[in-house]
């Protein structure tokens, strides 16, 4: 038999209308809230999400917010969230912040306003440090960058794994000079430096790394800092596909074979890192099974919203490609 109000009432020793509020936007005490959310645990009460949107007059609309809709790490994830709104007859509203914080409270402003049921949020750096002390009012799931510890649901790679698996696949090709172009602007990029370090280390190797904003100008710029400041590095990791396009554009322009000259190796298994020759050995994300995990967290939220946090990380597969071929092997001649 399904649980109802009622029985929550009775299990917390409230009333029913307090069970309301406790489970909305009313005014009760944090101890209350508690008091109440522990005894829906404890009965099984699910409640009546299109009832609550309803007196709430809630959209039905799901927010989906991402750092740059140019790159096709947040394409290929906005499709998989989208199907599953449509499955739960849900709609989306895609805003796109350019990785600019500004920008990114403005269209939380917008979500708000516009009484999203829930979002999903790729928050840049400073967004995440700000949500500790100034959270939405409607569940958030985190995807890609993550938030305070513990304060929201999140579905994550593994990224500090993934960079250290690259750093491995070079150094066991025979590479020693190995240097890093990292983005700035999310905890991504400083995910995967940390992971590159931790490697670098690991092997008793130098580290050189440059930060930079998660753009193919920045970093046709930033590998051509690397060559001015020192000997040319025999491979060059990176953290995302706009970066890695950048650096190989700059390496074609000043004439570079890969990976005779210089190997590369990045992140996200794009159409065109396959086909350029040599192919670019890369981390591939399961860019589907991140937005299906996420909004499964968000549904799993608005259905039981005292449930704990829950973070989800998940490993990405190295497709290992010539940019990576054996130093002063026969594919690098």
């Amino acid at each position: 038999m399904t649980a109802s109000i009622k029985d929550v009432a009775r299990a917390a020793g409230v009333s029913p209308a307090t069970v309301s509020r406790a489970l909305g936007k009313g005014p009760v005490s944090a101890a209350l809230r508690a008091q109440v959310l522990e005894a829906v645990r404890a009965t099984g009460y699910r409640p009546n999400l299109a009832a609550r949107r309803l007196r709430s007059q809630e959209s039905g609309t799901i927010g989906l917010v991402v750092a740059d809709i140019g790159n096709p790490f947040f394409t290929g994830v906005a499709r998989a969230v989208e199907e599953a709104a449509y499955q739960a007859g849900l709609r989306v509203i895609l805003c796109n912040t350019g990785e600019d914080p500004a920008r990114e409270a403005i269209y939380l402003r917008l979500m708000q306003e516009e009484r999203v049921t829930g979002m999903i949020l790729a928050p840049t750096r400073v967004t995440a440090e700000r949500l500790a002390t100034q959270p939405p009012e409607v569940p958030v799931v985190l995807i890609d960058r993550a938030g305070p510890p513990g304060g929201f649901d999140s579905v994550l790679l593994d990224n500090q794994a993934a960079s250290a698996a690259l750093v491995d696949h070079l150094v066991a090709q025979g590479y020693r000079r190995i240097a890093g172009l990292f983005g700035q602007t999310s905890g991504t990029g400083i995910e995967r430096a940390e992971g590159y370090r931790a490697a670098m280390a690991r092997h008793g190797l130098p580290v050189r790394e440059r930060f930079l904003l998660p753009q193919v100008v920045a970093a046709e710029q930033g590998f051509a800092a690397l060559r001015a400041e020192g000997p040319l590095p025999e491979a060059v990791l990176v953290s995302n596909s706009l970066l890695l396009m950048g650096v190989l554009r700059a390496s074609r322009a000043a004439g570079l074979r890969i990976p005779a000259d210089l190997a590369l190796a990045g992140f996200d298994n794009e159409d065109w890192t396959g086909l350029v020759e040599p192919g670019l050995t890369v981390v591939e994300q399961p860019l589907a099974e991140i937005g299906r995990v996420a909004m499964a967290l968000l549904f799993e939220r608005l259905r039981l919203p005292g449930t704990p946090v829950r973070k989800v990380m998940l490993s990405g597969r190295c497709v290992l490609r010539g940019s990576t071929a054996r130093r002063g092997g026969p594919e690098a001649d």
